[in-house]
């Protein structure tokens, strides 16, 4: 009974909003004649920013978000992906104490790189994240808006949690993506929805985060949710590399597909792992720049549970020999973690990755001002540059890859 008090006024509102939609449409309807100029519809005027030339190194744009107790693992991972070309956006979710997320502002704030370049932001007003729920979207999504907003020129967008984990430095990403297009979408998908149909499309779920302030989990109403005929469900991992005109459409939806879907998706259960795939697999502008890859490794256990298992040492060769560039989950403090700073990033402890901005020393940042300034443009890539080339090659050159664009 207590979830039931919440699905009439939801549906209702949604309803509603449809309602508005729908009647406001009717008034700017015109008839299309076999000759007409086409360029009357604002849709045909609003373009996505262009891509930038492959001759430029690529920039990058990331989203690193965390919970209560996560603080120290996002900084963590900050400095290992860190590179002054690059944006960042930090975010500690609602249930985080006050004071913990203070610390982490307070920690961009001190770091003599971040306040000379000044590309790490934290989100000041937190948002509450629920797994599974639509927040996680949302929250995404206003992370991409600050980072077009503020974030100046940059490629891809890339969201991570901190318990993601780099495989490679960013001079070994940054290089390898350099001959890429770079209106390419990394982002696993497929329609095949299997056992997702009738226990993720069908069931009704409430995220208590839209309207709470005490983190909890989802909860399910009734009745259930037939499968829709006005667009193609896909799913996939909640982990992606998005290109900028993709991420720009998805906040300015010109069409209003992304915000229908969004409403769609409000009542979908997991929906980090549909919204993005069913948006771009349904607008014919970005079908074709799908690549079905997260750049993720990721342990499942056999047969899968909800969550992949953490990784450990035992996990390292699997890493390697994924090519991947990032890995997940790994627990607080984890062995191998240090393991991956010392063999494949070359990190020591509390310093920044090695690569031309920064030297090997990973002494006081203070001592390497004028070094990084001159050399922020210059890439040295390493061994991971190779795993990760070899393993973007051979989805790019893949006899078939124009056939396989969301299937």
């Amino acid at each position: 009974m207590e979830g039931n008090k919440w699905f009439i006024p939801l549906i209702f509102s949604t309803l509603l909003i449809i309602f508005f939609l729908n009647s406001t449409s009717k008034y700017s309807f015109h008839e299309i004649k076999p000759d007409q100029d086409l360029s009357i519809f604002v849709e045909s005027k609003l373009k996505t920013s262009p891509t930038r030339a492959n001759s430029t190194i690529p920039k990058l744009a990331y989203l690193i978000s965390g919970s209560a107790g996560d603080g120290e693992r996002i900084k963590r991972t900050l400095k290992a992906l860190y590179h002054p070309l690059n944006q960042y956006v930090l975010h500690l979710d609602l249930e985080t104490s006050e004071e913990e997320r203070n610390e982490l502002v307070k920690f961009v704030k001190i770091e003599p790189t971040f306040v000379k370049i000044g590309n790490v932001r934290v989100i000041e007003r937190s948002n509450l994240v629920t797994y599974r729920g639509p927040t996680m979207v949302s929250n995404t999504l206003h992370a991409a808006a600050i980072l077009v907003n503020e974030g100046g020129e940059w490629d891809w967008f890339i969201n991570l949690s901190a318990s993601d984990y780099p495989l490679v430095t960013q001079d070994d990403l940054l290089h390898s993506l350099r001959t890429i297009p770079r209106y390419h979408n990394f982002i696993e998908h497929t329609s095949d929805l299997d056992w997702k149909e009738e226990y993720r499309a069908k069931p009704v779920i409430i995220d208590p985060g839209l309207y709470s302030l005490n983190k909890s989990d989802v909860f399910f109403v009734e009745p259930k949710m037939s499968v829709p005929t006005a667009f193609k469900l896909f799913t996939g991992s909640a982990w992606m590399m998005l290109s900028r005109p993709f991420v720009e459409y998805l906040l300015f939806g010109w069409d209003s597909l992304p915000r229908t879907l969004l409403m769609y998706y409000t009542n979908f259960l997991s929906s980090p792992e549909g919204y993005f795939q069913t948006v771009i697999c349904n607008v014919k502008e970005f079908i074709n720049t799908t690549v079905n890859h997260d750049l993720h490794f990721i342990a499942w256990n056999n047969p899968p549970k909800q969550h992949p298992h953490y990784l450990t040492v035992d996990d390292y060769r699997e890493m390697i020999e994924s090519n991947a560039p990032f890995a997940r989950k790994f627990g607080k403090n984890e062995p191998v973690l240090d393991k991956i700073d010392s063999e494949l990033l070359g990190r020591k402890p509390d310093g920044f990755v090695p690569g031309s901005w920064f030297g090997d020393t990973n002494t006081t940042i203070s001592d390497y001002m004028g070094y990084i300034v001159t050399n922020i443009t210059s890439l040295r890539p390493g061994p991971g540059a190779q795993r990760l080339t070899s393993l973007i090659s051979a989805f790019l050159s893949d006899k078939d890859f124009d056939k396989k664009h969301c299937l």
